[in-house]
């Protein structure tokens, strides 16, 4: 798209940023994001933001701070390339590639929970799931095991059973996805 990219990854190429309004800064977090977001708005005319869910609390996940300060702060577009409970452009990807393979006009899509060494944020299911219940032009059906259900901000609409087998069940496309539970 001829442009230039500046890459900087917060918390290791740069310094911890505060999200609290009115902190005292004394910390170990040396600028605010208010400050932050109004300078890279002067060197930059679109900013992406990518920012990750801690996955131990999911009130403070569920608030993207640092997303959501970016949006207040900022004076060009942001755009949210992951956050802790979305993950847009992935998903959106992954819907034109079902609409470019279907081979009826309203295919099976399931998506279903599998096992990952490590535990992964609901971001991806989370759009996932946005995306295919706004397109409307799928059976779309979720499946994963007890306590790792999805906010239904995000499901409404689906389908959704623990039974693996009967989700797959004449499936035209199926996408496989680990996504962690709060409950544990």
């Amino acid at each position: 798209l001829g442009m230039n990219v500046i890459t900087m990854n917060v918390g290791s190429d740069g310094w911890q940023l505060e999200t609290e309004e009115g902190a005292i800064m004394n910390g170990g977090k040396a600028e605010h994001i208010k400050e932050a977001a109004m300078v890279m708005s002067a060197y930059c005319d679109v900013i992406g933001i990518r920012c990750f869910a801690g996955l131990e609390d999911k009130a403070e996940d569920d608030a993207e701070k640092v997303l959501m300060g970016f949006m207040k702060f900022a004076t060009v577009p942001i755009i949210n390339l992951e956050s802790s409970t979305l993950h847009p452009l992935q998903s959106f990807a992954d819907l034109i590639t079902i609409e470019s393979f279907k081979k009826v006009q309203k295919p099976k899509v399931v998506l279903t929970w599998a096992p990952h060494p490590k535990a992964l944020p609901q971001a991806v299911p989370n759009s996932f799931a946005q995306w295919m219940n706004a397109w409307g032009e799928a059976e779309f059906v979720i499946t994963h095991p007890i306590d790792y259900e999805l906010a239904e901000t995000f499901t409404k609409g689906a389908t959704i059973t623990h039974d693996q087998n009967a989700a797959l069940e004449n499936a035209d496309f199926v996408y496989v996805k680990n996504w962690s539970t709060y409950t544990d």
